[in-house]
């Protein structure tokens, strides 16, 4: 029983640590789903561990019914895990989750409807995942690593990296993080690099025009005034 209470703990330590909304314990545990779908979760994955499947799984869908989010309960999900918001979250059966990870609302760790076996993401330590995010297929996101809001990771992500876009792309790797990373204001934006790039080279090309023409057109006019 004491783990029980120590994941209980360690959930309700998370959401005080990483959403200034939260006042205290009591409104933590009473307010807020993903404390809630965890409480469910970690009974209903004892259950599913035990051979009780279909009571397992009708707690996890009472459970979805009541927060919004939809775990299996074959998921494992380790210490400290967050959801912001909640809704709309599905967590597929052979999902892994490491301990310290934040999910926000929207996001799919899922599978391509292709794999057999080990079918879902492993999610490593102190992991970010932004809102609307998906996340496909047996792989695994390393400690540290960030995937960015409506991203659609389909391979594996080293640790210390930062993944946006669809399909997913790194466009940030860093040295060992400490702590969970909630930042997602200041992420790179490659399309955006490109675009710059595109309009500066558009802009030196058109002054090299335009000073061609302006040469060509003294040459003409003084080919004029010679006649």
């Amino acid at each position: 029983m004491g783990t029980v209470f120590d994941n209980i703990r360690a959930d309700i330590d998370s959401v005080l640590e990483r959403d200034p909304a939260a006042k205290s314990r009591f409104e933590v545990l009473l307010c807020y789903p993903s404390v809630k779908a965890m409480m469910y979760h970690r009974l209903a994955h004892k259950l599913y561990l035990g051979g009780h499947t279909t009571l397992a799984r009708w707690i996890s869908q009472h459970s979805r019914h009541v927060t919004g989010i939809e775990i299996h309960p074959g998921a494992s999900i380790g210490k400290g895990f967050f959801i912001d918001h909640g809704d709309g979250v599905v967590i597929g059966e052979t999902t892994v989750i490491g301990d310290n990870v934040t999910l926000y609302q929207g996001v799919t760790l899922g599978g391509t409807g292709k794999d057999v076996g080990k079918r879902h993401p492993t999610i490593g330590n102190n992991v970010t995942v932004g809102a609307g995010a998906k996340v496909l297929g047996p792989f695994t996101v390393g400690d540290n690593s960030k995937i960015g809001a409506s991203a659609v990771v389909l391979k594996e992500v080293p640790p210390n990296c930062t993944v946006v876009g669809n399909p997913g792309r790194i466009v940030r790797r860093k040295g060992e993080c400490k702590g969970v990373d909630l930042d997602h204001i200041h992420l790179p934006d490659p399309v955006k690099a490109h675009i710059v790039c595109l309009e500066k080279r558009v802009d030196e090309l058109e002054k090299e025009l335009h000073k061609r023409c302006g040469t060509e057109q003294i040459k003409e006019e003084n080919a004029h005034a010679d006649l």
